[in-house]
């Protein structure tokens, strides 16, 4: 396995981190425990395991190559040890308070930038594992693959492969003979991407006007962080998009922004007026498709309605929005501002990260992710995955972020706050539960 530089998208995530802005991705897996040494167990095949999968072998190191000045590259690293990876903590009575203290911290950069944290329970019939994968290592859907490394193995139907999509050039510069042959598709090229980011900007700079957004969803950082889950029957979540139309994606952003208002309004906060802006990260990556590692995502921008008092309003301005999102398609549009990243030299990443990471606030005001997950049952050591909540990194500014899987005919909110700015998170994810039953009621009726 030789280096690879990192594409530009994964440059940036590597460059806007901070200590108090860590950005790793995380699951959170709750396993049904047959024994009350099966979190002790568990950790032992997690360290065997890993060895043998390259992807978690791989460091990340900076590259002052004339060619990738400032860059960065993934290579193995020569001295890799899985123990410094998989730890076996002492029992925990709640997984969800010891997992936002271990968000906090973030990953060692001089190693491969992952770990996995083992949490028997105090009930002695489950334990957790705590995945977190750097956002410069691997999207959502990479991340599932180097975690399903490391657990059992299961039956699944094998599928060609897909022909790989051409990755954006990294390598040397082509030979100065064939530049004037190819300047006018270079010149093309040129005025596409121009416009694209002018397209880019100007949406963005639309979305801030007549923009209220919630003075709870914004704080200064305080580096700390806290964690909850919620889990819904996929069946109710289906009731509602048959009855009310849209797509099951599009109930689930409404939930969002009912829970919202519902919480907002606990708090004492006016919502009238109000519509914050939620990025909906959109996969570039085609599932079963041979692709290079590197995250490939895009996004929609859209305002959650958090000012509509009806539950069915609400879906219906989600799903109106959504429909207006698709029509344009993820390369353009407010949301698509991270394509912009692959015309951003490599140096100028590595100058201007932390100042990127402080506009997020700007760009949007909370993060609505979701993250697909096998359909089958997965287990770790013959015991079985019975929860599995996604935490999403929270940007520079902002003190809340939500993200989404479906697992075993469930639906497993992870909410991931700034444990400072949000004390009630609890409060926020019952908000959610909530949602969800007046929606159906209103369906039913």
């Amino acid at each position: 396995m030789t280096s690879d530089l990192l594409a530009p998208l994964d440059l940036a995530f590597w460059n806007i981190e901070s200590g108090r802005h860590p950005m790793h991705l995380g699951a959170l897996g709750v396993f049904a425990a047959h024994s009350p040494t099966a979190g002790a167990h568990a950790a032992d095949l997690l360290a065997a395991r890993a060895a043998a999968v390259p992807g978690l072998r791989l460091r990340i190191r900076d590259v002052w190559q004339p060619l990738a000045f400032g860059g960065a590259a993934r290579e193995p690293a020569p001295d890799f040890d899985p123990l410094d990876h998989v730890r076996l903590h002492a029992p925990a009575a709640d997984f969800h308070a010891a997992a936002g203290r271990l968000m906090e911290r973030p990953l060692e950069r001089g190693r491969p930038p992952w770990e996995a944290h083992v949490l028997p329970g105090e009930d002695g019939v489950s334990f957790a594992v705590l995945f977190k994968f750097h956002h410069a290592l691997a999207d959502g859907l990479r991340a599932l693959r180097l975690a399903a490394g490391v657990l059992d193995p299961v039956d699944v139907p094998e599928r060609a492969p897909r022909a790989a999509e051409p990755a954006p050039p990294r390598g040397p510069l082509p030979d100065v003979r064939g530049l004037p042959g190819m300047l006018p598709g270079l010149v093309r090229g040129a005025l596409s991407d121009m416009g694209r980011a002018v397209d880019i900007g100007a949406s963005l700079a639309l979305s801030t006007l007549r923009m209220r957004p919630a003075s709870a969803l914004a704080a200064p950082a305080s580096g700390t962080r806290r964690t909850a889950g919620v889990v819904l029957d996929i069946d109710e979540v289906h009731r509602v998009r048959k009855t009310a139309g849209g797509t099951v994606n599009d109930v689930l952003i409404a939930v969002v922004a009912g829970a919202l208002r519902r919480w907002l309004d606990e708090r004492g906060d006016d919502c009238e007026g109000v519509a914050p802006r939620a990025l909906i990260p959109v996969s570039r990556r085609r599932p079963r498709t041979a692709q290079p590692p590197g995250n490939r995502l895009s996004g929609y921008l859209i305002r959650l309605p958090v000012d509509e008092p009806d539950p069915l309003g609400r879906l219906a301005a989600v799903r109106t929005a959504m429909v207006r999102n698709k029509d344009a398609g993820p390369d353009r549009g407010a949301g698509a501002v991270a394509l912009l990243a692959d015309h951003v030299p490599a140096l100028g990443h590595r100058l201007g990260g932390p100042l990127v990471g402080q506009a997020a606030r700007l760009w949007f005001d909370i993060l609505v992710t979701s993250v697909p997950l096998p359909g089958v049952g997965l287990r770790l050591g013959g015991q079985e995955l019975t929860e599995v909540y996604p935490l999403a990194p929270l940007a520079p500014g902002q003190s809340l972020a939500v993200a989404v899987s479906t697992y075993r005919g469930r639906v497993h909110y992870g909410l991931v706050a700034d444990a400072q700015a949000v004390p009630d998170l609890d409060r926020f994810a019952h908000a959610v539960s909530a949602e969800v039953a007046a929606l159906r009621a209103v369906c039913d009726r």
